[in-house]
């Protein structure tokens, strides 16, 4: 009797890891497209403030559908977790947690289902490069764009403000993330500069980040070369 309800204990977190994948392959083709459209209803929202009353309706419910989406994914995926097992997915899953708070997340999601490719299973160094690489232009391009639609949303019609439309706020963005930061333009609302700490603080681990990978590639040429120089003097 002992022995049968181990193996029944047993078999229940297998089964529920097994059906977590299922889960999980299954939501990943509709979760993009609602990430995708999440990107383009806000982009819209924010670029073009003279929507008619409908077409804004409809982006809001896109918006929230994927919302509700991202909220059902995570609870599913988080009762199909073994219970002894749950805080360390949440913390071992930032990005779909946040996705569920915070807007900028939802476009990260469509990022994350990108570690499905094969090249990137890989652990050479340089597929480890190329997936660091990839991951972080991605996140990087996704992060400025979003910080400068959210600035602009709220700084656009603010007294003094002088983040007034797209081209500036990228400009914002791309000079305060290159901890640049000329002056010329800044937020003037409470939420934009928030906004501004985010963006600061995102370039310290992109500036980090780029210098750790230019650091690995010049130490792994000059290893490669080191390797090759002492092969060719034992020949």
């Amino acid at each position: 009797m002992t022995d049968d309800v181990t193996g029944t204990a047993r078999d229940e977190p297998q089964g529920a890891r097994e059906t977590l994948q299922h889960w999980e392959s299954a939501a990943t083709v509709p979760l993009t497209v609602l990430g995708l459209g999440f990107i383009v209803a806000y982009s819209v929202i924010v670029l073009v403030p003279g929507l008619p009353d409908w077409v804004r309706l409809v982006l809001v419910v896109e918006i929230a559908i994927t919302w509700l989406a991202l909220v059902i994914d995570l609870i599913v995926r988080v009762a199909l977790t073994p219970a002894g097992s749950r805080v360390a997915f949440l913390v071992h899953h930032p990005v779909e947690v946040l996705s569920v708070v915070v807007p900028l997340f939802r476009a990260f999601r469509v990022v994350e289902l990108a570690r499905g490719l094969p090249y990137f299973h890989r652990r050479t160094g340089d597929a480890v490069r190329a997936q660091i690489i990839t991951f972080a232009l991605a996140y990087t391009v996704l992060f400025v764009y979003f910080i400068s639609l959210a600035t602009l949303q709220v700084e656009r019609g603010a007294p003094e403000a002088t983040i007034i439309d797209f081209g500036t706020a990228i400009w914002w963005a791309c000079v305060t993330i290159a901890t640049v930061g000329y002056g010329d333009t800044y937020p003037v609302t409470t939420l934009g500069r928030v906004y501004a700490v985010c963006l600061m603080i995102g370039g310290i681990a992109i500036v980090g980040t780029t210098s750790a990978l230019v650091i690995s590639y010049i130490g792994d040429r000059v290893r490669r070369i080191t390797h090759r120089d002492e092969t060719r003097e034992q020949l």
